[in-house]
């Protein structure tokens, strides 16, 4: 299925969108903690913020932020590789965490800025996808 985008008046939309604008903002920045956080500073629920926030975005500032969820295997080089896949899409790392490993796989969450990649977040995750020492990537949520 093919995404749609509209470019509507922030002035036309329900505050809850502005809301949830404002809330990824505050994790971008690093004035919020976490989601909880960031939607309790500006009076939503984390279902709200959840819900809308693959779906609202600032046309002006294209700071989204994404998260990058993926399962390396444990060898040298494979988060340097993955990072290097992120950077080459035009990307800018903002968090990295990462787990120990286990059963010879780490599970790692890379946020990462999009405003200024050269490419679709789908086409980025299909070429991380493609990396020798990635088991499996997707967006999360």
């Amino acid at each position: 299925m093919s995404q749609k985008f509209l470019l509507v008046d922030a002035e036309a939309l329900p505050e809850v969108f502005l809301k949830v604008l404002k809330a990824k903002e505050l994790l971008a920045s690093g004035a919020a903690r976490n989601i909880s956080d960031a939607a309790k500073q500006v009076d939503i629920s984390r279902s709200a913020f959840y819900k809308y926030k693959d779906s609202v975005f600032d046309a002006e500032n294209s700071n989204e932020v994404i998260t990058v969820l993926a399962t390396l295997l444990d060898e040298t080089g494979a988060l340097q590789s993955l990072l290097a896949g992120i950077s080459e899409a035009g990307g800018s790392v903002v968090t990295i965490s990462q787990s120990k490993p286990e059963n010879g796989a780490a599970q790692v969450e890379v946020s990462v800025r999009t405003g200024t990649m050269q490419m679709s977040v789908d086409e980025m995750l299909n070429r991380l996808s493609r990396q020798r020492t990635v088991v499996e990537v997707y967006r999360g949520v």
